[in-house]
């Protein structure tokens, strides 16, 4: 291009003027219509819900101890779906996340509360044993060429096995450890969740503000501050807004025994989240997922290690199962032969695909499993506080699945046709 002194300057050297507010609508209006819907479809499966829920029940649905325990619902689903999303990714499945999540809890209770060990110990057998698990799925399907669905669904069968001899058919072995019980019946003190909420709105607008300058600087095409601004205060109204909303006394008997605070599982859902998120998009083992994902053939030929890849994902899958197998503990108070079945499988996979993750592989995030995790927990919540029946809400929760799934193939065939 020639300036007014007739100098040539190319277009490498044109300053690249940050992104609108009008501009980025634009843009991320042209992806919805391009068939990248993202998380939209659970954002607005969330906001529907709540708006309903909360018209139907305004008595006891909007209140703050609702809203913890609808935190409390979710939490081992939200963080079994993190680890499907691994799976998932690259196009497989695993039906043993539920009875792995059990056989962990399983080992927690005998080590912690039969042999005596300590929590930390104990903790850390439960972990090991969800590791051994993935390895041991990741080896036969990676390395041995067994479709995921055989290998996890016979793994499905035996962990649940496995359960009734590690704790007996009909029993139930008590988790006693204040440390545990406290992750998901305790909550933190009300200044401790106002230091959260602004360590977290703080550091995402650090951190966000840090990339915005490194992409100025080498003229890549960015946002703007007024963008980054909104993006910032949306985030910071939402956060702040839920730490004031639980730091209310929720507790029915006030005078006997008070309840405020943000529930101690937030701060381990946020650190699997930023781990997971910062694992997945921002190394280069984030980026071979979604390539093998994407194409395993191509990625095999562009020197990806598709067999360690893929056996370090069900390792992944299985480990988190673990620590959800931890959480269903600490709820419950105890660990029995049905901890982590029934259908806490079908809806963990349910909160992935709802979420936005994809079963064809190659498109999902971590954040995901959160927004679907809520999605189903707000379901059962609410309709529980309608008075409907559990089949009712099998029902509506199956529904809602297919429709996030209808959308997922509906919206892979409209990227396609734009060439996507």
């Amino acid at each position: 291009m020639s300036t007014a002194t007739g100098t040539v300057v190319s277009e490498f050297d044109q300053e690249v003027a940050p992104q609108s507010l009008r501009e980025a609508f634009g843009e991320y209006r042209a992806k919805l219509r391009g068939g990248e819907l993202g998380a939209l479809p659970a954002v607005l499966g969330i906001v529907t819900l709540v708006v309903v829920f909360t018209l139907l029940r305004p008595e006891t649905f909007p209140t703050a101890f609702n809203f913890a325990n609808l935190i409390n619902q979710s939490a081992s689903i939200i963080v079994i779906a993190m680890g499907l999303v691994f799976v998932l990714l690259l196009g497989e499945i695993d039906l043993s996340a539920g009875f792995t999540a059990g056989t962990s809890a399983a080992v927690l209770a005998t080590t912690l509360t039969q042999w005596g060990w300590p929590w930390y110990f104990a903790v850390m057998a439960s972990l090991v044993t969800g590791m051994v698990i993935g390895l041991s799925i990741g080896l036969l399907v990676a390395r041995l060429g067994i479709p995921s669905f055989v290998v996890t669904l016979a793994a499905f069968l035996g962990l649940q096995g496995l359960m009734l001899i590690i704790i007996s058919e009909g029993g139930t072995i008590p988790i006693r450890n204040d440390v545990l019980l406290r992750i998901m019946n305790g909550q933190m003190p009300i200044w401790a969740g106002w230091a959260l909420a602004i360590l977290i709105v703080s550091g995402y607008a650090l951190a966000s503000y840090q990339r915005l300058a490194r992409r100025r600087r080498h003229d890549l095409p960015t946002e703007g501050t007024r963008l980054w601004l909104a993006k910032v205060a949306t985030l910071g109204v939402f956060i702040l807004g839920a730490t004031a909303f639980l730091s209310q006394e929720r507790s029915r008997n006030p005078d006997i025994t008070s309840i405020q605070g943000v529930p101690w599982v937030v701060p381990v859902i946020l650190v699997l989240l930023v781990t997971l998120t910062y694992l997945l998009e921002r190394t280069a083992f984030g980026r071979h997922v979604y390539a093998v994902g994407g194409n395993a053939e191509a990625a095999r030929r562009a020197g990806i290690a598709v067999k360690n890849l893929r056996t370090f994902c069900f390792i992944m899958c299985s480990t988190l199962a673990g620590v959800a197998g931890i959480l269903f503990a600490s709820r419950d108070n105890s660990v029995s032969p049905s901890t982590g079945g029934s259908t806490t499988l079908l809806f963990a996979v349910g909160a992935a695909v709802i979420g936005g993750t994809s079963l064809f592989g190659g498109r999902g995030r971590v954040r995901d499993a959160i927004l679907g995790g809520l999605v189903v927990a707000i379901i059962a919540n609410g309709m529980a506080l309608l008075g409907q029946s559990a089949g009712v809400v099998f029902v509506v929760t199956g529904l809602v699945l297919l429709l996030a799934a209808s959308v997922d193939a509906i919206s892979r065939r409209r990227a396609a046709a734009a060439g996507r």
